[in-house]
């Protein structure tokens, strides 16, 4: 999914996504202004009611008024918007959130965006690259770490294997796997 990389998202990280994508908007539904989401998050409490959303390229905002599921959609109505012309206007346009507006998480749970960049080190201190992607895979999470030379590792995202995530410090700490013919 596309996003925004910039450094106004009030994060040390500067490849902090200023805005993260929600949803894509389909087709108009009805004639009062209506427009169907395919919803990409996994927190519809962005998507509620009075809540701000930022609409295509150029982050236009628009308020929500209110929503009502649809089957796989989530029909949206805007404050901006009376009519189905005007709402067929946002067809295939992305719903973003700015990272700033998101929800604090508990102590030890980070957003997946926070984690990418992240110079990533063994247990033995060897530098093994950076977080340069997140695999969803269904079961687990699956870090991809790319070195300056663009070697690729592999990395589950359990606990036995990430050992420590420290954003401050922009590190996480991760405990590989020795494999059979390895070291001797």
């Amino acid at each position: 999914m596309p996003l925004r990389i910039g450094n106004d998202a009030g994060s040390r990280n500067t490849a902090e996504p200023a805005f993260l994508v929600l949803g894509k908007l389909r087709r108009a539904h009805g004639v009062l202004g209506e427009v169907a989401l395919e919803v990409y998050t996994r927190m519809p409490e962005l998507l509620a009611a009075e809540r701000v959303v930022y609409i295509g390229e150029t982050y236009q905002p628009y308020t929500i008024r209110s929503t009502r599921a649809k089957g796989d959609l989530l029909l949206l109505k805007f404050v901006e918007i009376d009519d189905r012309t005007e709402a067929s206007q946002l067809t295939n346009l992305l719903v973003y959130t700015q990272s700033r507006q998101l929800p604090p998480l508990p102590e030890g749970d980070f957003y997946l965006h926070e984690l990418i960049g992240l110079d990533v080190f063994d247990t033995d201190e060897n530098y093994l690259g950076e977080l340069a992607e997140i695999l969803e895979t269904g079961a687990n999470d699956v870090y991809l770490v790319r070195d300056e030379a663009g070697n690729e590792v592999l990395i589950a995202a359990i606990e036995e294997r990430i050992l420590e995530i420290d954003l401050d410090q922009g590190r996480m700490i991760v405990s590989t796997i020795q494999w059979y013919g390895e070291g001797d």
